[in-house]
């Protein structure tokens, strides 16, 4: 007997075709005020999601969907990438990282340009390769650059405290992990007309929705936490109108089999424990306060900014002047307005962040609706 595909349910195209039906019925019955009624998707999983299915085409012009800054590669400033690569010309150092950040430009050089010219750069897939790197090389310096909202924190947490019950005196940390949160206030507290939030679902399983709770009551807007499935969208979209519609706002879970409000505990307990909330600048947004995590000073002698502070620069080069990235994460623009989507910026020549990660929008956008030439 086969097994079932679970996933099969949700990308079924009857459901599929029934959502859309529903929803469209529901976005004629939208005020003019709410013409198109603009959803921002926080998370590039979601925005991906929208252009693979062809959704937000279909469901245009009666919605606007915003791309959000939900993509950690693609939110990580130059001068981040400009110290991990000094960190890998420290001698006798090996960077280690997950695959999309090699990709990203610094100022000058990416990750993937300095190992071509012989660094000891390597990316993994599993952040517990890092502990296995370490012990095979006692002799050298390994730094793990960590990234992620979130959902990958507990991760480099679990991996920080394994190195002290471990002993490993050769492995350090520059943790680059910030928060979903203070990022979307950021926005919701510009001009940026935004009605409704699709909230992150993987995000969620460890934080809980209850992190959102904020911008139902200070910014009055409906929020729903929705998979990354296409049905799982659909539903989550038409929640979100249902809300609009009866003047309801409302923090609601679609993503229920996954997600609770209080989100993983022993998960939270254990980050809580390791790291610390602090400013992070992020491409695009600026410096935000208590955005990012760092190091809790107990932890110093892993933290790799203070270990290895005196190789680490203070200040990079400013984004290339005709690259909309930074617009692109606040939702201000969308990808094809950037006179550098497709033909100076590609994913194999990427000018910006957002082409280089498989969750930016660029990449997204190049990929399922590149213009024909």
């Amino acid at each position: 007997m086969m097994t079932p595909n679970l996933i099969d349910a949700f990308r079924n195209q009857d459901v599929i075709l029934a959502f859309i039906a529903k929803i469209q019925n529901l976005a004629q019955q939208l005020p003019p005020p709410l013409r198109p009624l603009s959803i921002m998707e926080v998370c590039g999983g979601h925005t991906h999601t929208l252009m693979r299915y062809g959704l937000s085409a279909i469901l245009e012009p009666a919605l606007n969907f915003v791309h959000g800054p939900g993509c950690p590669v693609c939110v990580m400033p130059k001068l981040r990438i400009d110290q991990a690569i000094a960190l890998a010309c420290m001698p006798n150092s090996i960077v280690v990282t997950l695959a999309d950040l090699i990709r990203v430009p610094g100022s000058q050089a990416s990750l993937q340009q300095v190992r071509a010219q012989g660094k000891d750069v390597r990316f993994v897939y599993s952040p517990l390769q890092v502990l296995q790197i370490a012990q095979d090389n006692p002799s050298k310096k390994v730094i793990f650059i960590a990234i992620g909202f979130e959902t990958t924190t507990p991760m480099s947490a679990s991996l920080i405290q394994q190195t002290r019950k471990r002993k490993l005196n050769n492995l350090f940390f520059h943790l680059n992990h910030v928060l979903v949160p203070p990022s979307v206030r950021t926005i919701l507290n510009s001009k940026h007309q935004i009605h409704a939030l699709i909230a992150p679902s993987h995000v969620s399983v460890i934080s809980g929705a209850k992190i959102y709770a904020p911008f139902v009551q200070e910014h009055q807007l409906p929020v729903v936490v929705a998979g990354f499935e296409p049905v799982d969208m659909l539903e989550g979209i038409y929640m979100l109108l249902k809300q609009v519609l009866e003047g309801r706002v409302q923090l609601e879970i679609q993503y229920s089999r996954v997600v609770s409000m209080q989100g993983n505990l022993r998960a939270q307990n254990l980050v809580e424990e390791v790291m610390q909330a602090r400013a992070f600048a992020w491409r695009g947004l600026g410096e935000i306060p208590f955005s990012g995590m760092g190091l809790r000073p107990s932890y110093a002698d892993l933290d790799a900014e203070i270990v290895f502070k005196e190789y680490l620069p203070q200040n990079a080069r400013l984004d290339h002047k005709s690259c909309l990235c930074g617009d692109i994460l606040k939702g201000v623009v969308k990808p094809l307005d950037c006179s550098l989507f497709g033909t100076v910026c590609t994913p194999t020549h990427p000018i910006g962040a957002c082409m280089v990660s498989s969750e930016g929008a660029c990449a997204a956008y190049y990929r399922y609706s590149k213009p024909t030439p």
